[in-house]
């Protein structure tokens, strides 16, 4: 496939996907995400590809969902087609990231955001650079509960995910990873090189035994519910944009939203 919102370049074993719309922080419209979709699967059924690396071109790694395209795509949204819109661009390609076949590395730099937080938790393993940072926003700005994915508790425990929601602070790197959330913190200048020789690392192992071995350490998770709690939230949230608050937020318009959460600390 050709691509115009994300950029794939193959580094031996590696393939590595980045988000490309520097312009606007690599804010995720509807484009991009099916972009994104479709390169996964290419790097999945490649054989020659053994790691794949979901990174960003320009300074952040994504600022979450394009409200302003959102808006202007489905600008008046019934409950049924907001529902199988999140059900597929952002519940099922989420889960397809998760379950990919082979190992993936988020590589992050500057801010992840909502929808960025969310697709780079997906990943199996996060390197970012010491000038990342993490935020949902949503439920305090927004007024809905929370992404359409709530990895929160799972990526960093529950105390810490209910903080970083219910005030919508930012995760700064170094604090990500004290509790774990993410493997490695390195420069800004080092974050590409020091990703790809994990990338290396792991390349060189039995494909095979990956594959199975991601397998059953997804298969914990499954086991402790994390299905059944990806599917019960996702539901919550499509029911949260029916609320009164919700339908306030609206009245108030995007700009207020996106300057509210700007404000967050």
């Amino acid at each position: 496939m050709s691509y115009e919102l994300i950029r794939v370049e193959r580094i031996g074993p590696v393939c590595r996907i980045y988000l490309n719309r520097p312009e606007v922080r690599n804010a995720q419209d509807r484009s991009l995400l099916r972009e994104l979709d479709g390169a996964l699967r290419e790097a999945e059924a490649d054989d020659d590809v053994r790691v794949v690396v979901l990174g960003a071109v320009g300074d952040h790694f994504s600022a979450g969902h394009d409200l302003k395209s959102a808006r202007v795509e489905r600008p008046n949204p019934t409950v049924e087609q907001r529902w199988n819109y999140e059900e597929e661009h952002f519940l099922e390609y989420c889960l397809r990231l998760h379950d990919l076949k082979k190992p993936t590395i988020a590589q992050v730099q500057g801010a992840c955001i909502a929808g960025g937080y969310m697709v780079a938790n997906m990943c199996d393993l996060i390197v970012c650079a010491d000038n990342a940072f993490f935020s949902d926003p949503v439920a305090h700005s927004m007024g809905t509960a929370s992404l359409e994915v709530l990895i929160h508790p799972w990526v960093m425990g529950m105390r810490k995910a209910k903080e970083l929601i219910f005030t919508g602070a930012r995760l700064p790197a170094a604090e990500a990873l004290q509790i774990g959330m993410v493997n490695r913190v390195v420069p800004v200048a080092e974050l590409e090189q020091a990703t790809l020789e994990l990338a290396n690392t792991i390349a060189a192992a039995p494909p095979y035994g990956l594959r199975f071995t991601k397998r059953s350490l997804n298969r914990t998770w499954d086991a402790q519910g994390f299905r059944a709690a990806i599917s019960a939230h996702f539901d919550l949230h499509q029911l949260s944009h029916v609320t009164e608050e919700f339908q306030e937020h609206l009245k108030r318009g995007l700009d207020s939203t996106i300057k509210r959460a700007k404000g967050l600390a």
